[in-house]
């Protein structure tokens, strides 16, 4: 007897075989437990033929560039096994847009933030406050640039260099990907390559994506390419009982105290 699909994935009770699976990618990128379990997402939909295509809907900003290119290199093997568009229904942006070329046709809403492709690297500098503070860091290296990005003394000459080269190279590997899958000249993927960002409409004519429209556009594009009915359905790996309980109960006391606090400060601005 054939397993269910959701014996197969683990995915929730209601996705059902044939239809478009969707994967959620919100918020920021991060490498982790959170990005693994992404990731092992990815390789069950891969390896599983009853799953005809896949939707990437995308609201996030990006982040961590390690995580970002994992993100790319999974949805791109993805890619090449069955139809996977990307629809970016929120923000697209650095990383989160790396991952998304990756996949064979970009949807964005037409207000959708899309771009920012770049590199940044921040390491805030506290000496002066360690100083004010009377505290002094004893420190005992080995290696010429062991110890480089260490908040409590001020970055060297050498350290300041090589953060740049490892910048330098991390951004042109990310303009490389975009040439390469927008199908760009170099030069014009370098001009894009600015950090700025676009509307969705703005970057259809840019060529940073396909075409506009929402989430159920991007359904129906991926169900077309694999020639099945526009039916989708959310898939998540399973997680134990509590795990799912503890979520919950975080985050209705997170809301809580959100209301709380908006309480009092509402009763305050009215004083």
């Amino acid at each position: 007897m054939a397993r269910s699909l959701m014996g197969l994935l683990g995915f929730s009770r209601r996705f059902r075989a044939g239809r478009v699976a969707i994967i959620r990618l919100y918020g920021p990128i991060a490498g982790g437990a959170r990005n693994a379990e992404w990731l092992e997402l990815v390789r069950r939909l891969r390896e599983n033929n009853r799953v005809p295509a896949v939707v990437i809907d995308v609201d996030s900003p990006g982040g961590s560039a390690a995580a970002s290119d994992n993100m790319f290199m999974a949805l791109e093997r993805l890619s090449a096994t069955k139809p996977v568009v990307a629809a970016i229904t929120g923000t697209g942006a650095s990383g989160a847009y790396l991952a998304a070329i990756a996949t064979r046709r970009i949807v964005a809403a037409p207000t959708s933030v899309v771009g920012s492709i770049g590199v940044i690297n921040v390491a805030p500098r506290v000496p002066a406050l360690l100083e004010r503070l009377g505290i002094a860091v004893s420190e005992h290296t080995a290696g010429t640039l062991k110890g480089m990005g260490a908040p409590w003394r001020t970055e060297s000459e050498p350290e300041a260099a090589k953060e740049q080269q490892l910048v330098d190279q991390v951004y042109d590997a990310f303009v490389e990907r975009v040439a390469n899958a927008r199908k760009l000249t170099p030069r014009k993927a370098r001009s894009l390559a600015t950090g700025e960002v676009w509307l969705g409409r703005q970057a259809v004519a840019l060529g940073l994506v396909d075409e506009v429209g929402d989430l159920q556009h991007a359904i129906e594009v991926a169900a077309k390419m694999a020639g099945v009915a526009p039916k989708a359905g959310v898939a998540r790996l399973p997680r134990p009982f509590f795990a799912r309980m503890a979520d919950r109960f975080a985050t209705q006391v997170a809301r809580t105290l959100s209301d709380e606090l908006e309480l009092r400060l509402s009763e305050r601005l009215r004083m």
